[in-house]
């Protein structure tokens, strides 16, 4: 039986990840060894920055939210109790976009959760 030699398969990968790395400065981008380190870093950096990008649109929301409830006397912990008490179930992301673009309809939610917590 012939041998088969592993060369065309090892410059596949090699160009894969010299591919991923193109951009990169200097050996990060030409020599294989560094860039592939250089790749697998930035991979699994982009993973955690996936997941981070989630934590701070949270943040974001919670902090509109809070700034709206203040302008009508509640503070963001008792609006929200207010609401669940109310039987109201609306995300943060869309309260938060309520509190930028639709003052009026925040401030029935407001008065809503105030009657529901006294």
């Amino acid at each position: 039986m012939a041998r088969i030699k592993g060369g065309m398969n090892a410059k596949k990968k090699h160009n894969r990840v010299l591919k991923l790395a193109k951009g990169y400065r200097g050996a990060r981008s030409k020599q294989y060894r560094v860039a592939k380190q250089s790749v697998m870093r930035a991979l699994a950096s982009s993973y955690a920055g996936r997941k981070e990008k989630k934590r701070q649109f949270r943040q974001l929301w919670i902090a509109r939210i809070n700034a709206a409830a203040r302008m009508n006397d509640l503070s963001y912990s008792k609006f929200m109790h207010g609401l669940k008490l109310a039987g109201v179930e609306i995300n943060r992301k869309m309260l938060a976009e309520m509190a930028v673009n639709d003052a009026e309809g925040f401030k029935t939610l407001a008065d809503l959760a105030k009657s529901k917590i006294a």
